[in-house]
């Protein structure tokens, strides 16, 4: 062979591994370097670690649930967060049998607010006290609507919102996250 002929063949060598082995070594250091957002999908806050309540629900059903605690005084945010649990719980359509919209009751719960919701047959209004849900949300705020699991962990969280269209936009981002989650449940 030639010299010429070793020279075209190693060229064509170096060239076939840079084409393969390039791309991986800028996918590591894209990686390392976090040159891009990682693949969240969801428009909630993941709670890491979950939180879980499986005392709270136990003996119900496995439900997908939309928690919401009721505040004490049932203001703005309050009535819309009822409101967004409601809008959620109807666009989920043929879904809806997997879902339960869940009011938490404190002793101290808006007594106006607890009998509005005891009329809507689809929410489940359970009582508890303060001092569970402060040692089962440790020093996380109770303040949004949660997203549980079938198994009660607790592991999306939305913001309130004192406007009703900011309130709208989060029940949209609510029922993306809840459709993906049934979509990928067998369970509930």
């Amino acid at each position: 062979m030639s010299d010429n002929n070793k020279s075209n063949n190693r060229k064509t060598l170096i060239i076939f591994v840079l084409v393969f082995l390039v791309p991986v070594v800028l996918a590591w250091f894209a990686l390392q370097g976090d040159w891009f957002n990682k693949g969240a999908t969801n428009k909630g806050e993941l709670l890491n670690p979950a939180i879980e309540m499986p005392e709270l629900l136990r003996g119900e059903k496995p439900f997908w649930r939309l928690v919401y605690v009721l505040p004490a005084n049932c203001d703005a945010r309050c009535k819309n967060a009822i409101y967004s649990l409601n809008q959620v719980w109807i666009a989920a359509g043929k879904e809806q049998d997997r879902i339960v919209p869940t009011v938490l009751i404190m002793p101290d719960s808006d007594t106006n607010a607890v009998e509005s919701l005891s009329a809507e047959s689809h929410f489940v209004l359970l009582n508890t006290q303060s001092d569970y849900l402060d040692k089962v949300f440790k020093k996380q705020t109770v303040s949004g609507i949660f997203i549980a699991d079938t198994l009660g962990n607790v592991i999306l969280r939305y913001p309130l919102s004192s406007e009703q269209q900011q309130a709208v936009l989060n029940s949209r981002d609510i029922l993306a996250d809840l459709r993906k989650l049934l979509k990928l449940s067998r369970i509930g």
